[in-house]
């Protein structure tokens, strides 16, 4: 460094004023950001004065008609969109699961050999569809969750909002997936089922009777074969009935839990 006293006073200056810039950057960084907080509340409390009197996540839409430019609306309007398709999605794969046929399939009792072998051929088509239901599932929730963090980040919306409406979407998610990796293995099972009761057709055909709606076999044990799998097929059938009532129950619940988090409840 310079022995010349103004080249000194020069860089003394020069050090001062660049840790007064650093100062200065990082209150204005500081402002920018409580600024933002303090802008997504207001936005927040206005839009949900404004959904105060709705009885549907639906209504969200006409809210936002209103006050098109209040980033909670849009945002909250958005991702309610997002859930419905995602919801469509979800039932979509899980109609997809089994193919047509096995749901018009008519009475074993009256099936033809051809007609036997072909739905077993479908029932082993639905289980292998069943296994992969799951993933399929959480690929669409990752799709939903990846459009609505990318929209709020787009908007503009602070870290704190965006961390309240993303933990939101993963619990509703979380409890999404159990219910699709839950009915995944009972339609599975229930698959597995079906096929080996018709496998048993399969193996006695041209020796059993079908009169009255009921099976004749000449020998008894072939009866209790019989027996078994028709119970088998019947106690694996019970879950699914279960499991879609649950999920009724909570789709009911979460369209519940999401207009009051939308309502600041």
């Amino acid at each position: 460094m310079s022995s010349d006293p103004k080249a000194r006073r020069r860089v003394r200056i020069a050090l001062l004023l660049l840790f007064v810039f650093m100062v200065a950057a990082s209150v204005g960084a500081y402002y920018v950001a409580d600024l933002g907080r303090l802008q997504d509340l207001i936005a927040a409390r206005q839009g949900q004065a404004a959904l105060q009197a709705i009885t549907d996540s639906s209504q969200i839409e006409a809210a936002l008609k209103q006050s098109p430019s209040n980033r909670f609306l849009r945002i909250m309007a958005m991702a309610t969109h997002a859930a419905d398709e995602t919801a469509a999605a979800i039932d979509k794969l899980s109609d997809g699961i089994e193919p047509p046929a096995v749901a018009k399939a008519g009475k074993p009792g009256t099936a033809s050999r051809n007609d036997l072998e072909a739905l077993r051929r479908d029932l082993k088509t639905a289980e292998v569809n069943a296994t992969t239901f799951t993933p399929r599932t959480i690929a669409v929730l990752k799709t939903e969750r990846d459009t609505i963090e990318k929209y709020a980040a787009s908007l503009q919306l602070g870290k704190d909002a965006r961390g309240r409406l993303l933990d939101t979407i993963d619990k509703r998610h979380a409890e999404i997936a159990a219910l699709a990796s839950r009915t995944s293995s009972a339609r599975a099972d229930f698959y597995r089922a079906y096929q080996n009761y018709i496998g048993l057709l399969l193996g006695e055909f041209g020796a059993y009777k079908f009169t009255g709606g009921q099976f004749i076999f000449p020998l008894q044990r072939t009866a209790d074969r019989y027996n078994v799998a028709a119970q088998a097929m019947t106690a694996a059938a019970k879950p699914l009935a279960e499991l879609d009532q649950e999920r009724k129950t909570l789709q009911q619940s979460q369209q519940a839990q999401w207009l009051h988090f939308v309502k600041g409840e």
